[in-house]
């Protein structure tokens, strides 16, 4: 029987499945983070489904940071996060629903956009509430058409609601949503991996 995202996730923190997620994930957040601050000024970044926090807390020792929140709908993986980052902000919220006190420089997401009931909404949210003029949304997604080894997570993973598009979906959503200067790419591809699929708008 599939779950939805947020209890599963929630069973991963339990099981420490969190800290393999980052790795696995690291490699190609690096690689993203390096696009997002290459030559930029002093910045304000979220991490949007931020799991355990280890995004924001290497983005916070950033000299240019000014602050760097981590927002996750998982409550325990909030608690598991403020545990091992006490001195990060963390905010336990529904993404689709949460607004920032103030707009930022950059939103990060990786790996969550397509466990959203709606992943095009969240993207024009962002760009409408989130995001500051000339910001920056830097989203990586593993679970796309073009990647079809990630095609049965859905079955093998026991989560339900996973939104499965194409590179040429992902771009779409950025334009609808108004973004200019989109890019795309793919980061880590194997023989039988397609790779992180990267997709950077700026509004």
């Amino acid at each position: 029987m599939k779950r939805n995202p947020i209890d599963v996730f929630d069973e991963w923190a339990d099981l420490d499945k969190d800290f393999g997620m980052e790795k696995n994930h690291k490699s190609s957040v690096e690689q993203m983070l390096v696009c997002a601050l290459d030559k930029k000024g002093p910045y304000t970044f979220i991490d949007a489904g931020c799991g355990n926090g280890w995004v924001v807390k290497s983005v916070a020792r950033k000299p240019l940071c000014k602050q760097a929140i981590g927002v996750d709908g998982s409550k325990k993986m909030i608690q598991k996060a403020m545990k091992l980052d006490p001195s990060g902000y963390y905010i336990c919220a529904d993404l689709m629903s949460w607004i920032p006190k103030k707009k930022v420089d950059i939103v990060h997401s990786m790996e969550v956009f397509y466990y959203l009931e709606n992943p095009e909404k969240m993207i024009q949210k962002i760009f409408d509430s989130w995001l500051k003029k000339k910001g920056r949304l830097l989203l990586g997604v593993d679970f796309y058409f073009e990647n079809k080894v990630s095609h049965n997570w859905s079955e093998s993973c026991g989560i339900s609601n996973m939104k499965l598009f194409s590179e040429k979906e992902w771009i779409s959503f950025f334009n609808t949503a108004g973004f200019r200067s989109i890019k795309s790419w793919q980061v880590g591809r194997l023989k039988n991996w397609s790779g992180t699929l990267v997709i950077s708008g700026i509004k």
